[in-house]
């Protein structure tokens, strides 16, 4: 059935890309942007747990995939089947103790091993396979994640929670210089600290901090519709009405 299916999209994608002048002038570049958009789409959906929705952009995204296999294709570089064996290569390969006679004791043992095979593989860097163009959170947690893989990590929480405090002083210290260049470098420095505290404390910091922006939507959007139905504006209201209208919406939430 997934064949079928793999090769109905595949006809389509071709018919389009022969037929419509739309189609016809994709490139990498140009359907770059709208991957992005459609996999910032997906991530909504996943993070809502809206089936609905995640089939639909899981599509849109596979067609992304054979989009650019069909460009690859046309430029005589690769086909989209060769997309697939290299991944089923790749998964064979760095799954040892799968495939082949290699045990392993949890699943952080799993991911030393896949960096190791990384290297070996001709990776110049365990943070090589890092995106430059990942956004900065998301990639912290990345960089801290693959060089814990080879040792370089804190022993326990209570190290991360001491650099915490360490890079607070040294921030608060840039502040009162008035050195500018200095306070933003503490400021990354201290960001950087807080998402490595957040992955010691088990806690995704690029999915908390999204609850804590819907939240703060929630609650701001509360205070809007309060001033509406009381014929006012937000921009009238004290910073001391809002609070306390702020509080009445955490109240709601309960």
């Amino acid at each position: 059935m997934y064949a079928q299916s793999i090769h109905r999209l595949i006809s389509i994608l071709n018919q389009l890309r022969a037929q419509c002048p739309w189609d016809k002038k994709q490139t990498l570049q140009s359907l770059r942007p709208q991957t992005i958009e459609e996999l910032y789409e997906l991530t909504d959906a996943l993070e809502q747990e809206d089936w609905v929705n995640i089939k639909e952009e899981l599509g849109d995204l596979l067609l992304h995939l054979l989009f650019y296999s069909k460009i690859a294709d046309e430029q005589g570089e690769f086909a989209f089947g060769d997309v697939i064996e290299t991944v089923c290569n790749k998964l064979v390969a760095r799954h040892p103790h799968i495939y082949e006679h290699v045990h392993v004791n949890d699943e952080e043992e799993v991911k030393r091993n896949w960096e190791q095979i990384k290297l070996k593989e001709g990776k110049k860097s365990v943070l090589s396979g890092v995106p430059n163009a990942m956004p900065a959170m998301i990639k912290a947690l990345r960089i801290q994640e693959k060089s814990k893989q080879v040792g370089f990590e804190w022993d326990n929480i209570q190290d991360v929670k001491a650099k915490v405090v360490e890079e607070w002083n040294e921030l608060d210290e840039a502040m009162a210089s008035g050195n500018q260049a200095h306070v933003e470098e503490e400021m990354g420095d201290m960001f950087f600290a807080l998402i490595n505290y957040s992955r010691f404390a088990k806690v995704d910091p690029e999915q908390v901090l999204e609850r804590t922006n819907r939240k703060f939507i929630r609650r701001f959007q509360y205070i809007e519709q309060w001033a509406i139905a009381h014929n006012t504006s937000i921009d009238a209201m004290s910073l001391q009405e809002m609070d306390a209208i702020w509080n009445e919406a955490k109240s709601t939430e309960k």
